[in-house]
Parts: structure tokens; C-alpha cells; sequence
């Protein structure tokens, strides 16, 4: 997948994310695209270790994948700067 669809993949998984998890977070869009593009990497990385396939375009299987990962890192961001580590 070329950067494009890689940014546009993690905007649509960080507004995903936000659905799934509202709350406040500090950073606004900038940081939601951030850790949509990372949960992408990182849900990408964990479907295709768990059996779930990878992302190699930009369909619903691969939004979940990605979605999935950008809520994991949302959650893991909310926790850390609850308890102060971040």
C-alpha cells in the first residue's frame, strides 16, 4: 500500500477508534490520525502473527485490522497518562 492509502486507512481507523472509545484525549485530529496509522501497523502486525491475514488494501477486513490496533494503542495511551507515565 503506497503512504496515501496508509494515512487515509489510519484517519479512518482513529475516527473508528473514537466511536468505539469516546472520551477527551489531548493532540485532537493530529494525534488521532497518529494513532490511527500506528494501530494500522500495529493491528497489521498482530493479524497476520495471529492468523487473521494482513492489510493489503484498503476493505473492511483491513479497516477492522486497523481499527483494532487504534483502539488497543487508544486505550494504552489513556492508560498511561492516567497513571502519569507518559
Amino acid at each position: 500500500m503506497g503512504i496515501v492509502t496508509w494515512i487515509v486507512l489510519g484517519l479512518v481507523a482513529g475516527f473508528l477508534a473514537k466511536i468505539v472509545m469516546p472520551g477527551k484525549d489531548p493532540g485532537g485530529l493530529i494525534v488521532t490520525i497518529l494513532l490511527g496509522i500506528g494501530g494500522a501497523l500495529v493491528g497489521g502486525f498482530l493479524g497476520t502473527r495471529l492468523g487473521f491475514g494482513n492489510i493489503s488494501g484498503f476493505d473492511l477486513r483491513s479497516v477492522a485490522i486497523a481499527g483494532g490496533g487504534a483502539v488497543l494503542l487508544l486505550f494504552l495511551n489513556r492508560f498511561l497518562k492516567r497513571r502519569g507515565a507518559v
